[in-house]
C-alpha cells in the first residue's frame, strides 16, 4: 500500500478493519482540527469540528475535483470564505489525498508550513483562493461564477445545461462574519442580477461570533436579504442528535440550482460539536480547546485514537475521492475532446485563451497619437481599450457606473447579463457593476482565478479606497487585474476635495506586488497599457480627464521607456539639474525646464509613469537616466510627496500636494494647490543652490 502519511503513524487505536465508514472519517476530520490548533496554540478550531461532516459530504460527493490534479480545468471550485477555519480545508485536503500530509497538519500556522493561518492561493494543493477578509471570498467566488458563465457562453453557447464541459460549480462556506460585512450584499446583488445558477453558497449558521450570541449584532432575516436578491433560499435545520443534519444537505444539493438563480443555503449548526465544554461557546470560535476539553471530546466521539493518528482503514475510505476524481476526470477529458473535435477553429481560440498568448503584432494594432495634440489620457485609455478588445478575445470588463466618465465600453462588445433578462447575453463584454467598488475588485480576482480572462474595471482614484482589500489581494496572489482609475487629481475640479485623490497614489505605491501607472500623454496611456498586458501582473491605470499635450518622442521610445518605468523626454548636455513627472505633470516639468534654460540652467526631464517598474530595472538603466552625480533632483506630482523621496534624496525637492483639494474649476484648482510652473522654478533654484 502507498505511504498514507509522511511519518510513521503511531499504533493505530482505531481497529484497521477492511472498511471504515463516513462517520469514521468526520471523526477523524473534527479530531485533526482539534488536534493541529492544540499543537498551533492557535486557531479556530469550533467552526472546523462542528462542519466536518458537511465538509466531508461536500470533497467526496458534491464538489466535482481530482485531488490527483488541483489544476485540472474541469474541476469545480470551493471558496472557504470564512478563512479563519482554514483547518478546516487543510483536514478534507489531507483525507481526500491532495499534496498535504498529515506532517503539514502538525505544523498548522508555523513558521514556513503548507498550512499557514488562512488560506493562501499558491501555497497549499487545493486552495482556490487566498480568502482572508471576511466577505472577499463571497465575493470572489462571484466573479469566479461570472467567469465560468462568461467562457462557456463564448466558447460553447448552443449546448443545453449541464451537456456542456464547461458546466462547472462554484461552492462556498460562509460565517456570519462574511455576510456582515458590506461586501456581502454588493455581491449578492450582483449573484442575482446576474442570475449565477452556477454558485451556491452555504452558510453556516451557528449563532456566535468572537464577542458571543450573533444577536449582540444582528436581527436580519438573511434568507430574505438573499431572496430579495434574486437567490434561491433552502434552510437547514440541525439533526434530532444536535450535528449538522448532512442528509437534508445532500438532499439539498444533490439538485442543481433553479434555472437563473445563484443558491443560499442556510445551515443550523452548533460550534464544537460535540465537544461539550466548548459547545456553542465564543471562546471555540478563536482559542484551543485545550487538553482536557480536547479529552472529553474524544469521549463524545467514542475514540481514544492518539493526536493526529488515522487509522489507514480511515484513509482507505477518505481517499475513495482519489478514484472518484479521477472518473470524473476521465469522463470530462472525453467530453472536452469531443467539444474540440467539433470546431476546430474554436478549439484552437480555447487553446489561445488557456495559455494566455498574445499576437505577435499586438503592438502593431495599438493606436498612435500625433504629436501637438490634446488627449486626455482617460481618452486614450478608452482607444486603447477598443483596440486591445478587437487584438484580445479574452478581454472583457467595465465600472462602477462610470462606463462614460472611465472610458471603458468596449464598443459593440454587448452587455454581460443573462439572455432573459432582454439587455444583454453572458457572452457580452461589457459588466455593469452599478456603484459597488468593493464587490467589483473581488470579483475581478475571482474572473482572473476562472482562468484566461483580461479583465479590467474602473471608477474613479478617490473611489480606490473601497477597493482596498481586493487590491491587497490581487498582489498576494499576483492575479492579472487591470485597476483603471480615473479623475486623478485636484484637475477633477469642482467636485471638490471628497473626489480628489491626494494620498491615494502614495498608499497604492506602498503595496507589495502592485504597479502603479500614471502615464504622461496619450502615446505613453497606449504604452502602459501595453506594458500591462505583457507584464500579465496586478496593475493600476492612473488616469487624467484634462487634455494634455502629446509629447514630440518617437513612439518605439515611448513604449520602451514606459516598460521600463521611467526614462528621458527632454535632455540637457551637461544637465544642472533633473526633473522627475508623472501624469500631466510632465507637461508641466517640461515647460518649466524650457523657461530655466532660457536663463542658462540646464534641465533634464524625466517622466515615471511606473516608480515600481523604474526601480525593477538594472542599476545600469536607472543610473543612466538618473545619474548619481546630478543631486539637484525635484519631483513634481500633483499628490502626496510620500515616498518621492527615494527618488530624489536628501538634498532634493518635492513639488506636490499635502493637503486636501478644494472645489473649483480646474486651473484654479491646481494653481491655488501650487501646481505651477513657478513653483518649481523656485524648486529647481533651490535645489541647484543647495547641489
Amino acid at each position: 500500500m502507498e505511504n498514507l502519511m509522511s511519518t510513521p503513524a503511531a499504533p493505530a487505536t482505531i481497529p484497521d478493519t477492511t472498511e471504515a465508514t463516513e462517520h469514521d472519517v468526520v471523526v477523524a476530520a473534527r479530531l485533526l482540527a482539534a488536534d493541529a490548533v492544540e499543537a498551533a496554540r492557535s486557531g479556530h478550531p469550533g467552526t472546523a469540528i462542528a462542519l466536518a461532516p458537511i465538509a466531508t459530504a461536500l470533497f467526496q460527493r458534491h464538489i466535482e475535483h481530482d485531488p490527483a490534479d488541483p489544476q485540472w480545468q474541469g474541476r469545480d471550485r470551493f471558496v472557504l470564505s470564512c478563512g479563519h477555519a482554514s483547518i478546516l480545508l487543510y483536514t478534507q485536503l489531507f483525507l481526500t489525498g491532495y499534496d498535504v500530509t498529515i506532517d503539514d497538519l502538525r505544523a498548522f500556522r508555523t513558521l514556513g508550513s503548507r498550512t499557514p493561518g488562512h488560506p493562501e492561493l499558491g501555497h497549499t494543493a487545493g486552495v482556490e483562493t487566498t480568502t482572508g477578509p471576511l466577505g472577499q471570498g463571497l465575493a470572489t467566488a462571484v466573479g469566479m461564477a461570472m467567469g465560468m458563465l462568461h467562457e462557456r457562453a463564448t466558447f460553447d453557447p448552443d449546448a443545453p445545461r449541464g451537456a456542456s464541459p464547461f458546466d462547472r460549480h462554484v461552492w462556498v462556506l460562509a460565517s456570519d462574519g462574511d455576510l456582515q460585512e458590506g461586501i456581502s450584499y454588493e455581491a449578492g446583488a450582483l449573484a442575482g442580477r446576474h442570475g449565477l445558477d452556477n454558485l451556491t453558497v452555504v452558510y453556516d449558521d451557528n449563532d456566535i461570533q468572537i464577542e458571543g450570541d450573533t444577536r449582540l449584532t444582528s436581527s436580519e432575516d438573511v434568507g430574505a436579504r438573499f431572496r430579495a436578491q434574486g437567490w434561491h433560499v433552502e434552510r437547514i435545520e440541525l439533526a434530532a442528535s444536535g450535528d449538522v443534519d448532512v442528509d437534508e444537505l445532500d438532499r439539498v444539493l444533490g439538485a442543481p440550482n433553479p434555472i437563473g438563480k445563484p443558491r443560499l443555503v442556510i445551515l443550523k449548526s452548533q460550534i464544537a460539536y460535540p465537544s461539550p465544554g466548548a459547545l456553542n461557546t465564543a471562546a471555540s470560535h478563536g482559542a484551543p480547546l485545550g487538553a482536557a476539553e480536547i479529552e472529553l471530546l474524544r469521549d463524545a466521539l467514542g475514540t481514544q485514537a492518539a493526536p493526529f493518528d488515522v487509522s489507514e482503514a480511515v484513509l482507505r475510505r477518505s481517499r475513495a475521492a482519489r478514484a472518484r476524481g479521477a472518473r470524473l476526470h476521465a469522463q470530462w477529458d472525453e467530453a472536452f475532446a469531443r467539444w474540440q473535435a467539433s470546431d476546430a477553429a474554436r478549439a484552437d481560440a480555447h487553446a489561445t485563451f488557456r495559455a494566455r498568448r498574445l499576437p505577435d503584432d499586438l503592438g502593431a494594432r495599438l493606436p498612435r497619437f500625433d504629436p501637438g495634440t490634446e488627449v486626455s489620457t482617460r481618452d486614450a485609455s478608452g482607444a486603447a481599450i477598443q483596440a486591445l478588445a478587437q487584438a484580445l478575445p479574452a478581454m472583457w470588463g467595465g465600472s462602477a457606473d462610470l462606463a462614460e466618465p472611465n472610458r471603458t465600453e468596449i464598443h459593440a462588445g454587448g452587455s454581460f447579463l443573462p439572455e432573459e433578462t432582454g439587455l444583454g447575453t453572458r457572452a457580452g463584454r461589457n459588466i455593469h457593476w452599478g456603484v459597488r467598488e468593493h464587490a467589483m475588485g473581488a470579483a475581478m480576482n475571482g474572473i482572473a482565478l476562472a482562468g484566461g480572462w483580461r479583465v479590467f474595471a474602473g471608477t474613479f482614484l478617490v473611489f480606490s479606497d473601497y477597493q482596498r482589500p481586493a487590491i491587497r489581494l490581487s498582489a498576494l496572489m499576483g492575479l492579472p487585474v487591470t485597476y483603471l482609475w480615473s479623475h486623478d487629481s485636484v484637475a477633477l475640479g469642482q467636485d471638490g476635495p471628497t473626489h480628489q485623490p491626494i494620498e491615494h497614489l502614495a498608499s497604492l505605491r506602498a503595496m507589495p506586488g502592485f504597479s502603479v501607472v500614471r502615464p504622461a500623454d496619450a502615446n505613453e496611456t497606449v504604452a502602459a497599457w501595453h506594458a500591462i498586458v505583457e507584464a500579465d501582473s496586478p496593475a493600476g491605470l492612473v488616469l487624467g480627464r484634462q487634455g494634455v499635450p502629446v509629447l514630440d518622442i518617437p513612439i518605439d521610445d515611448v513604449h520602451a521607456g514606459v516598460r521600463r518605468g521611467g526614462y528621458v523626454v527632454r535632455d540637457a548636455a551637461d544637465a544642472d539639474a533633473v526633473i522627475i513627472a508623472t501624469g500631466s505633470e510632465v507637461a508641466l516639468a517640461l515647460s518649466a525646464a524650457e523657461t530655466a534654460a532660457a536663463s542658462g540652467l540646464a534641465v533634464r526631464v524625466v517622466s515615471m509613469p511606473s516608480r515600481e517598474w523604474f526601480l525593477t530595472q538594472d542599476a545600469a538603466y536607472r543610473d543612466a537616466v538618473l545619474p548619481p552625480s546630478l543631486h539637484a533632483r525635484v519631483a513634481v506630482e500633483a499628490a502626496s510627496p510620500f515616498g518621492w523621496h527615494e527618488i530624489v534624496g536628501s538634498t532634493g525637492a518635492v513639488v506636490g500636494i499635502d493637503e486636501f483639494g478644494l472645489s473649483a474649476p480646474a486651473a484654479d484648482a491646481l494653481r491655488e494647490r501650487g501646481m505651477t510652473e513657478e513653483r518649481v522654478l523656485e524648486a529647481l533654484r533651490s535645489v541647484t543652490a543647495r547641489s
